[in-house]
């Protein structure tokens, strides 16, 4: 309707001078319904975030049970919440030795931040690694390691002492030293395009980083929760963090972050001082059903493994002159065009025929692919087929 339209440009702040400002009004599995009747199958699942699809009937149920215990009581960590214990239990319990304490927070990006204090802690020392093209999250400390001085330049001065080095460049490795307090790295880098480094060069850095005592920090909040076609990125590599940070699908379509590490290194945040990393709302019980359900649906109804097929499904199909390369694994895609303009008529185009998608930030030359891990082989084909007749049109 014109008048929340109206409000909507108003009165709710925004990020862009060009919102894609689509009405919705309900949404289910892989579509998204506007107040105007339209579907729109969805290829972007708010940016890797509905990875169950949207309203998963178990989660739905979950979040529903809950509310009927208790919202927030308190800030997190001094009682006993069941929903948030569980989840923890259930969480740690599918990750390697050393990552067996969990801690709830708000978002990605706040586990990030989380996660650089813990390192600091850790090893007593202040420099930090990360890579050019990263993208970690918008808050101060986030943003000191993302690699992109565009979303930068604006809120400087940032963190001191924060150094860059070249994703997948094994010279660079070099870089890292005793002084590194941690090295900060997208298991797949994804703003930059869905850049996947290989195995040699992972393995490489976490040796680099036990021999001079840094934290290797993978941020898994895009990559995590089947979305690569494993459970976790981290799996395709054969090299285990010192500290997982996750956010995105973690909450099951609810907001929420989280990072884990030991217990014993987690359990510095207590003491010296006390509320070492504290927040009111990290591990919200609903969020935490939700996220808890989310997690068996993936599970239990194997959609890590068809990720792993429709991603293949994908590429498959995806074969057009105009297309110069799709780079990714399960359904983390990027289709790189080569060139902006023709990134924006084709995910324009798609979205007059009904298929949302969306662009890179870091890199305008290609658009993505992140649909629910759900998606059917029939949605698939309906994606391809709009996609290359907009492709044909350029």
């Amino acid at each position: 309707m014109a008048e929340l339209r109206s409000v909507f440009a108003q009165h709710l702040a925004q990020t862009s001078p060009f919102p894609i400002a689509l009405d919705i009004t309900r949404a289910e599995g892989c579509h998204l319904y506007t107040r105007d009747g339209k579907r729109y199958l969805d290829l972007v699942a708010g940016l890797a975030v509905n990875n169950t699809g949207h309203r998963h009937p178990k989660v739905i149920a979950a979040i529903k049970e809950q509310l009927d215990h208790y919202l927030h009581v308190i800030p997190y960590g001094e009682f006993i919440q069941e929903a948030q214990v569980r989840y923890a239990e259930r969480l740690t319990g599918l990750l390697p030795p050393g990552l067996d304490s969990v801690y709830f927070v708000n978002s990605g990006t706040e586990a990030n931040e989380a996660a650089l204090k813990l390192a600091k802690r850790i090893t007593g020392r202040t420099r930090l690694v990360a890579c050019h093209k990263s993208y970690h999250g918008s808050t101060h400390g986030s943003l000191s390691i993302t690699g992109n001085e565009e979303k930068k330049y604006r809120n400087r001065p940032l963190l001191p002492d924060v150094d860059f080095i070249t994703f997948n460049v094994p010279e660079d490795l070099r870089y890292i030293d005793e002084h590194c307090a941690a090295v900060v790295v997208e298991t797949i880098q994804g703003d930059a395009g869905v850049r996947i480094p290989d195995v040699s060069w992972m393995q490489a850095l976490r040796k680099r980083c036990s021999e001079t005592g840094a934290m290797l920090i993978f941020d898994e909040v895009q990559t995590g929760f089947g979305r690569t076609g494993s459970l976790f990125a981290f799996e395709q590599f054969g090299a285990v963090p010192d500290i997982l940070v996750l956010g995105k699908a973690l909450g099951g379509g609810m907001p929420m972050g989280a990072f884990v590490s030991s217990g014993e290194w987690m359990a510095l945040f207590t003491h010296h001082p006390v509320l070492g990393h504290i927040t009111t709302f990290g591990g919200h019980p609903v969020n935490c059903a939700a996220g808890m359900a989310a997690l068996e649906v993936l599970l239990n109804e194997g959609l890590v493994e068809n990720a792993r097929r429709m991603g293949m499904l994908f590429q498959e199909l995806l074969v057009h002159p105009s297309i110069l390369e799709v780079r990714g694994t399960g359904l983390m895609l990027a289709v790189d065009l080569g060139a902006a303009d023709k990134v924006q008529r084709v995910v324009q185009g798609c979205l007059e025929r009904g298929v949302l998608g969306f662009w890179f930030l870091s890199c305008p030359t290609a658009f993505r692919i992140a649909p629910p891990l759900c998606i059917s082989e029939e949605q698939v084909r309906v994606a391809c087929t709009a996609i290359k007749q907009e492709l044909d049109r350029l």
